[in-house]
């Protein structure tokens, strides 16, 4: 009897990455036609969970979430690495691919707190907890008189925090939850007007080696070319701004009645200033190219729209 053929997943150790391992397992399994023990879960330490004192940004940007998952792909000791969307850095590393985004959950934020029912409600100069420039960007825009402050963690962490009254709320992704089956710790999911969530938010990314053809073949099969154009359009329009962990930018595609749609929002980190955009895109079968150029023409309007000023201010 032959032996099965191995296909190791590689994740971060978070309980939430794990979960989104999982449903990709599930995935695999199905394609390849092999048993669960044939794509075993290989789970890492990423930088970023190890450094969780300050923001993103200071300690050194998405890539903290990436960098040990995508080498143990790179060593052959993985042959699939699944990531957070909204996590990967606008390049992957030679030698690697995307090789599926498969069909999205959920895109909005929740708020959470045990004081108010909606962030609107939080009394004068309450704290809320954030690790996120655009979701504090975006609260402040409307009630400048709270007070943003950090807080990092995965996810069973930043509630502990707030049980333990570290801040007054919080705010986390519904698709996070969800895959966790925690949604009954919202309060209330934020609407996109509200609250435009951050480029791939609710995506997955499945990545392999790019000499890895067997690998691709079983990722493209549960690819969802819906999510993967909206999840297109949405970067080309984040790195048309330079978008990093320092600048607060939304972005959210959607497809619907045939069109792609498009928000996009860049602010100021005190949320005085904001900027929006609109784009819609017939939806085809091979409209990815357009959509890569839809969104990085909506990026090229708001940095008119904002001027070189903004810029310099928020990286000054």
């Amino acid at each position: 009897m032959s032996k099965e053929k191995t296909f190791a997943i590689a994740s971060r150790r978070s309980p939430l990455a794990l979960a989104q391992a999982r449903q990709i397992q599930a995935m695999i399994v199905k394609a390849a036609g092999i048993s669960p023990e044939a794509a075993p879960l290989q789970e890492y330490v990423s930088s970023g969970d190890r450094n969780l004192q300050g923001s993103l940004a200071d300690i050194g940007g998405k890539g903290l979430f990436t960098k040990e998952i995508e080498e143990a792909l790179l060593s052959g000791a993985a042959r699939f690495a699944v990531h957070s969307m909204k996590d990967m850095p606008a390049e992957s590393p030679p030698g690697l691919v995307t090789a599926a985004i498969p069909a999205r959950e959920d895109p909005r934020d929740v708020f959470i707190s045990y004081i108010a029912q909606t962030p609107w409600d939080l009394p004068e100069g309450a704290k809320v907890g954030t690790a996120s420039v655009r979701r504090a960007a975006q609260l402040l825009s409307r009630r400048p008189d709270v007070e943003t402050v950090p807080l990092r963690g995965n996810v069973g962490t930043r509630l502990d925090k707030l049980e333990r009254g570290e801040a007054a709320a919080t705010f986390l992704a519904l698709a996070g939850l969800n895959r966790l089956e925690l949604e009954g710790h919202a309060t209330a999911i934020m609407a996109i007007d509200e609250m435009l969530p951050a480029v791939g938010q609710g995506a997955l990314c499945v990545q392999t080696r790019e000499d890895d053809v067997e690998a691709r073949e079983i990722a493209a099969s549960f690819n969802c070319a819906q999510t993967s154009v909206c999840v297109i359009m949405e970067r080309a329009f984040l790195t048309g701004l330079d978008g990093s962990c320092r600048t607060p930018i939304g972005g959210l595609a959607i497809v619907q009645d045939g069109e792609v749609r498009f928000r996009g929002e860049l602010l100021s980190l005190d949320g005085r200033e904001r900027y929006v955009t609109n784009r819609r895109l017939p939806y085809t079968d091979d409209c990815a190219m357009a959509a890569a150029r839809t969104g990085a023409e909506a990026a090229l309007e708001l940095r008119e729209k904002a001027g070189p000023d903004f810029f310099k201010r928020l990286m000054g």
